[in-house]
């Protein structure tokens, strides 16, 4: 599972000109799901997600979670993560996963921000063509790859 996160001042999906959500302070998060993929992985992620300190404290340094500033996620599935890239110039996504796994997997991802203790967690709609909206804050992006912690099971 793959995870660009995005600090941003607010963020929105507009799906054929109509709002579908939108966030204030807290993270823009797009998530593609590879095909080996499991429940661990996006449990792990969530986890360290919700636990990542990104955001300044009194004294100007990246000390604070999400939760600490009361923020907010839109998570927003993007199976082009899982381009390969290797060969050619035309991206390959035969590891990316199906697409009925790949959204009972981010649901699942979505889910568990909200038992890690984020207070609100909007999204998008899977598989639509989607315009995605942001002030990215900072800019700080962090890119999550859960085969890290997969090595280490």
């Amino acid at each position: 599972m793959k995870a660009v996160i995005q600090r941003v001042s607010r963020a929105s999906v507009t799906v054929d000109g109509e709002l579908i959500s939108k966030i204030d302070k807290g993270y823009l998060i797009l998530l593609g799901v590879m095909d080996d993929d499991t429940e661990y992985d996006a449990e792990v992620l969530a986890k360290k997600t919700s636990s990542l300190r990104v955001f300044e404290d009194d004294e100007g340094k990246m000390n604070l979670d999400i939760q600490n500033v009361d923020g907010e996620i839109l998570a927003v599935s993007q199976f082009t993560l899982c381009a390969d890239v290797k060969k050619g110039n035309r991206p390959s996504f035969i590891r990316s996963a199906h697409p009925d796994r790949a959204n009972e997997l981010y649901e699942y991802f979505c889910d568990k921000l909200i038992e890690n203790g984020v207070k609100n967690v909007e999204k998008g709609v899977f598989g639509a063509d989607m315009k995605v909206e942001l002030l990215n804050d900072g800019p700080v992006t962090i890119l999550y790859d859960s085969e890290t912690w997969r090595k280490n099971r």
